[in-house]
């Protein structure tokens, strides 16, 4: 009976945090960024992943902040850690490319790709096919060992 009670109790603390995130998503569609993102910032902050993730969005746009790329790096990478396939995504894309970070790592752009793909991502296996057309067969090896060592942690039942 204790766990019944405390699980309700979980439910109603997390129901103003979802609704924080839908009204930040819904001021974001209006394009009212910096309310969206005053919004969001209490979530964020609380590692939420869903939040994180848009406050990575609007630091890689530069929606109601100035553009920064190595911010937009890090709140996507905090989601992605939390097992959030867009925000995998995103930091794969960022490993590419290089933007915010000392220079591109294929490795990791595969990693981050290939686990946003185990989660879910739709759009996720066209990077990983994109991205291994860039790599060596070594890279290719390198990256699926930690894709291995990742998905057991951040996947365990995939």
């Amino acid at each position: 009976m204790k766990l019944t009670h405390w699980m309700f109790a979980c439910c109603l603390l997390a129901t103003p945090v979802l609704a924080d995130i839908e009204d930040a998503r819904d001021l974001m569609e209006e394009g009212r960024f910096e309310e969206a993102y005053d919004a969001l910032w209490p979530a964020a902050r609380s590692g939420n992943a869903e939040a994180e993730e848009l406050i990575g969005v609007m630091y890689a746009l530069g929606l109601g902040v100035d553009q920064d790329y190595v911010r937009a790096f890090d709140w996507y990478l905090r989601s992605a850690m939390k097992g959030h396939a867009g925000a995998q995504s995103g930091v794969g894309w960022y490993y590419e490319t290089g933007l915010g970070l000392p220079a591109p790592d294929l490795v990791r752009a595969f990693l981050w790709y290939q686990l946003s793909t185990i989660g879910g991502d739709p759009d996720a296996a066209i990077s990983v096919e994109e991205v291994v057309k860039k790599m060596t067969p070594d890279q290719i090896e390198h990256a699926q060992q930690l894709v291995d060592d990742y998905r057991v942690w951040l996947y365990p039942f995939r």
